[in-house]
């Protein structure tokens, strides 16, 4: 595919734009680690809420969401629009009590939270763990989505697609900083919308589409348009929206939709201005990112089920891409080589856009770990906040080449996406309860940690189901025990027993750490009330009596806010295709649940004053 001296310039504006931008930022940036890692917690909530939106904006998921479409139909997105429900926990509960935290890093909450050795270790355990394990996987699975839209749009090697990406990318974020990525995020969220809504429109219609209501018609399209899975299909129901929606969503720790909140969600809400700041932030995020986002996509997805209907197509249509790398998510960008001149740049310009911006996000949010919670807490001498800075640019350039290293080995981004929910499973329930409940240790977050990897290997690697399971192959052997839709809730289970079991055999915390950390966060809750009584027995007030707990109406404000996104999501759906009589009634429900939802969130606000 050839781009057009047009298509360039576009590009290459765009390119020196966002490297503008880092330039013009790092000085302020680099004045101390405050500044490179939170921007001096100054930040207002629509900016903020821009970054979240962009920074989730990435080159895989416009790829994952082809991939689940063209295997499972649109009801396929379960999946990941079930954690919704952690992204509405995290507004309407938990971004109060991170920005009232005033910690430097969500890693840092663990020796705020817990005590001893335990703690210690935990931090830095986990701070590797996320910011270099997870992380890395994580930046692999866009990385390699550049790759295939390297290899289909541009006919770019993989070498050369990384080399040119990645070095972009890592001199920005660098030089830039975290101020450098949410100023250059709000350019980036705008120019990634008008290209996947600029590439909708046009692959509707082209000539063997023909417009939406032929898509919605054609008999490849058909049985792949359902918002709901096929009842009838009792394995895909509880695959596709059983298990996401009773149990994916509170159990497994994923990048972006954190069981009570963390990671580089944190990262911003810990920058913001304030408590108010954090939740509008979040709150936007959740809206943009579920309702009215996936649709561009899911139409692409749709049309490439007409253009590419099976693999090989795919692979007849460019014989240049490589046999490990060829999936259905490689048909997103095999759909945008169907786009004319000027449009395609300005698609090219928001794929880098969005790689770009999710790269950057994870390079400093990672490189943030490193510095703050591993170098700054383990050197021997306090290092000055010059050396900070100088450490996070270097963490910044070793986080990009071990994911560059690692992506060249991966297949297609659903592989990623799967192993990386059933390695996080069964943690969530404590990222959630450790917040409310004074029992919890470290050694729980430990021992839930290692029980999930392990557990998750077992069905995950062949490998070792191999060893256990003799000559028979991995899957069948593993099948013959469970479900294979039962896989995930086993791990879920077996870890929560793991780590409830180790909460009680191990010492709680230390009483004053318990009371300290109830005394700045105010929390509350029955969880807390031994640890209240003993508080009040030794004379020791912790408790604000001004406040009221929260978390009730915020429990409801989560399920009403669930409401008016997915009436939402549902409302635009229903339009799309045609259904006005379904999009009055959803959008009627959703209406209904705006009102109250902000009746809801106003007694929340006087809880807390």
């Amino acid at each position: 595919m050839i781009l057009s001296t047009l298509d360039y310039a576009i590009i290459i504006l765009f390119l020196l734009t966002t490297l503008g931008i880092g330039v013009w930022v790092s000085r302020k940036s680099g004045k101390d680690s405050s500044e490179f890692f939170l921007s001096g917690r100054n930040m207002p909530w629509w900016l903020l809420g821009f970054s979240m939106v962009a920074t989730t904006f990435s080159t895989d998921t416009p790829n994952l969401v082809t991939d689940l479409v063209r295997q499972d139909g649109v009801a396929g997105n379960w999946v990941w629009w079930a954690f919704l429900l952690t992204g509405l926990l995290t507004v309407f509960i938990y971004a109060r009590l991170w920005r009232r935290s005033n910690v430097n890093t969500d890693m840092e909450f663990y020796e705020l939270r817990y005590s001893g050795k335990a703690a210690r270790f935990l931090r830095v355990f986990r701070s590797v763990y996320l910011g270099v394990v997870f992380n890395v996987l994580a930046m692999s699975g866009v990385t390699l989505a550049a790759i295939k839209i390297g290899q289909v749009m541009l006919g770019l090697s993989a070498f050369e697609t990384v080399g040119y990406a990645g070095l972009v990318t890592v001199v920005f974020s660098a030089i830039g900083g975290f101020k450098g990525v949410v100023y250059s995020d709000f350019l980036l969220f705008f120019v990634a919308m008008a290209g996947s809504i600029g590439a909708a429109y046009y692959c509707v219609n082209l000539p063997e589409v023909n417009g939406i209501s032929n898509l919605i018609s054609h008999p490849n399209v058909q049985e792949k348009i359902a918002l709901l899975p096929d009842f009838d299909n009792t394995e895909a129901v509880i695959t596709l929206l059983v298990i996401p929606l009773s149990i994916q969503w509170w159990s497994s720790w994923y990048p972006g939709a954190e069981p009570g909140g963390g990671g580089y969600i944190a990262q911003r809400m810990l920058a913001a201005k304030d408590e108010n700041h954090a939740i509008g932030a979040t709150f936007f995020f959740n809206i943009m990112h579920y309702a009215l986002r996936p649709w561009p996509w899911i139409l692409v997805a749709l049309v490439s089920l007409i253009i590419f209907p099976d693999l090989q197509s795919i692979q007849e249509a460019f014989p240049g891409v490589t046999e490990d790398k060829l999936g259905h998510d490689l048909a997103y960008p095999a759909m945008l080589t169907k786009l004319p001149s000027g449009l395609l740049g300005l698609v090219a310009a928001s794929l880098v856009a969005a790689y770009m911006s999710t790269i950057s996000t994870h390079l400093n949010w990672g490189a943030s770990y490193i510095v703050n919670d591993v170098y700054a807490q383990h050197s021997k001498e306090k290092p000055t906040e010059k050396q900070l800075v100088n450490m996070g640019r270097i963490a910044t350039v070793g986080l990009m080449l071990l994911s560059t290293i690692f992506a060249l080995l991966l297949t297609n981004a659903n592989q990623l996406f799967k192993y990386i929910l059933m390695f996080g499973a069964g943690t969530g329930l404590i990222f959630i309860l450790r917040w409310f409940w004074w029992r919890i240790n470290a050694w729980s977050e430990i021992s839930a940690m290692i029980a999930s990897g392990v557990i998750s290997l077992l069905f995950t690697i062949p490998s070792i189901n191999h060893m256990l399971f003799g000559e028979k192959s991995s899957t069948d052997a593993i099948e013959g025990v469970f479900a294979a839709w039962l896989q995930y809730p086993m791990v879920v289970l077996f870890t929560t027993v793991i780590w409830v079991v180790v909460t009680f055999l191990t010492n709680p915390d230390e009483e004053q750490k318990l009371f300290d950390f109830y005394q700045k966060l105010q929390p509350g809750g029955p969880g807390w009330s031994s640890v209240l009584q003993r508080a009040k027995s030794k004379g020791v007030l912790i408790e604000d009596k001004t406040q009221r707990w929260s978390v009730p109406s915020g429990i409801l404000a989560m399920f009403l806010g669930c409401g008016v996104v997915y009436g939402v999501l549902f409302t635009t759906g229903n339009i799309i295709y045609g259904n006005f009589a379904n999009s009055l009634t959803v959008g009627s429900i959703t209406m209904i649940s705006s009102f109250l939802l902000a009746r809801v969130w106003k007694k929340i606000g006087k809880d807390v004053l």
